[in-house]
């Protein structure tokens, strides 16, 4: 059994000793494969350290957070895009979006770090990962105004109504689901029993949004397990069918 963990911070923990306890019990649990989103120019060194030391089961995405995105964004943006090159292989542009839940003030900003930041995945030809926060009609407006048959990707922990994961769907996304799915009163496992898994990803966004039952501790990839569980147990399935199915899921989107 492979489950993929397609959006972790792991590399955030970075005393070596504690990094390696956090692979081996990925290990322990099945949860093979981790794509790591950078957040700032400062974060990708971390995310290249981490995937140069796991080639195998780890692998880097480039972007710029809307929370990091503030006048001036632009070269941030090239300071990051700097990184892309020979021997530093990339598997999409991530993560990237629209968060209005801490800032609302620079929303200008953050629509256009995120068409630029689509922009550069097209040329690319890669997948994008998207965050939204207190923002899916802004994201949605965006993704509608470059909608082709290059958009593609991840809707990054996604938590929204049935009726906006169809809509997510429809322009060629994946929706990424996590530990809030094994909350006893976010109703997300509600919606998610009305979309079909072949539309879905897994995820832990670790060290955030840790899943029952260690809600309340930092989170890790190796808790990939209990989101799995809790998915076979909506989709009255077993832990294999949802790891083989997200996973192949996964490869569709990054390739690899």
């Amino acid at each position: 059994m492979v489950l993929t963990d397609t959006h972790t911070h792991l590399y955030y923990e970075t005393d070596p000793e504690k990094r390696r306890g956090l692979i081996d019990r990925c290990l322990q649990n099945d949860v093979k494969r981790l794509f790591l989103p950078n957040v700032d120019a400062d974060s990708v060194p971390k995310v290249y350290e981490l995937t140069d030391a796991y080639p195998e089961m780890c692998f880097p995405m480039l972007g710029l957070h809307p929370c990091d995105v503030k006048p001036g964004w632009e070269e941030h943006l090239e300071k990051i895009k700097v990184y892309h090159q020979p021997g530093h292989k990339i598997y999409a542009i991530g993560e990237i979006g629209i968060d209005l839940y801490w800032d609302k003030t620079y929303l200008e900003g953050q629509i256009a770090a995120f068409k630029a930041q689509i922009n550069w995945a097209k040329q690319l030809n890669l997948p994008i990962v998207i965050h939204c926060r207190d923002a899916f009609d802004e994201v949605y407006e965006v993704l509608l105004s470059e909608a082709d048959d290059k958009l593609r990707g991840i809707f990054h922990c996604f938590t929204g109504t049935v009726e906006y994961g169809q809509k997510v769907i429809d322009l060629g996304f994946y929706l990424g689901i996590g530990g809030v799915v094994t909350y006893k009163n976010s109703g997300l496992d509600k919606v998610v029993e009305q979309i079909d898994l072949q539309h879905i990803v897994l995820e832990t966004d670790s060290p955030y949004l840790t899943p029952t039952p260690y809600r309340g501790k930092p989170n890790e990839s190796s808790y990939l397990i209990y989101i799995a569980q809790k998915l076979a147990d909506i989709y009255n399935t077993d832990v294999e069918t949802v790891a083989d199915v997200t996973t192949l899921n996964s490869k569709k989107i990054f390739g690899v």
